[in-house]
């Protein structure tokens, strides 16, 4: 568990139905698993008077980000679905940032990318951040090995003293290792990787 105050924000990221219901289009093995232990550190966040913030895929139903046009990745969270709405076990008391509402790869929870020039947009985030007098990002949820990492990376890049919390994390493993290589890519970003 770890430690939390005025100055720390909870980041859960994606912690949705495509990514974390065995059913879901992209569903992140062992999802489901993490939810106890998140909705563990959400109360104490909570109690702590913690910033808690949710990231949250919000795609439309046709984008480049899609294999159906042209991208890596099956059709998932399309906005108002089943797929994008938060898993119904999840704790959400706290600020929603979505990302890839117009068809942006939304990989961090601070920017998205066009997918065909690759030109970045602020997601807000670390405005909100700010704004509340955060100093310290504490991130979990899906997918160690892609939006986790790049939350955690661009946090770190942002200033905030970044931890990541290796029990409340799983990775798509798209290629075996995946997960371990986004830990290690992380710590080398100076990232803070609390280990499982």
């Amino acid at each position: 568990m770890a430690t939390y105050d005025s100055r720390t924000a909870l980041v859960v990221v994606d912690v949705q139905n495509d990514f974390a219901d065995p059913r879901g289009s992209l569903a992140v093995a062992g999802g489901e698993e993490i939810l106890p232990f998140l909705n563990d550190e959400i109360r104490h966040a909570r109690e702590a008077g913690a910033t808690i913030v949710y990231t949250q895929d919000w795609h439309p139903a046709q984008t480049p980000h899609f294999v159906t046009q042209g991208g890596v990745w099956p059709p998932h969270c399309v906005r108002d679905s089943w797929g994008a709405a938060f898993h119904p076990r999840l704790d959400v008391t706290g600020e929603v940032v979505r990302k890839g509402e117009g068809g942006e790869d939304g990989y961090s929870g601070f920017f998205v990318r066009d997918p065909l020039t690759g030109r970045a947009a602020d997601t807000g985030l670390a405005h909100l951040l700010r704004e509340r007098g955060v100093q310290r990002a504490v991130v979990v949820g899906l997918a160690t090995d892609y939006c986790v990492k790049e939350t955690a990376i661009d946090a770190s890049r942002e200033g905030f003293a970044t931890i990541v919390l290796a029990r409340g994390v799983r990775a798509v493993d798209r290629n075996p290792g995946d997960g371990e290589s986004a830990l290690a890519a992380m710590r080398s970003a100076g990232v803070t990787v609390e280990p499982a």
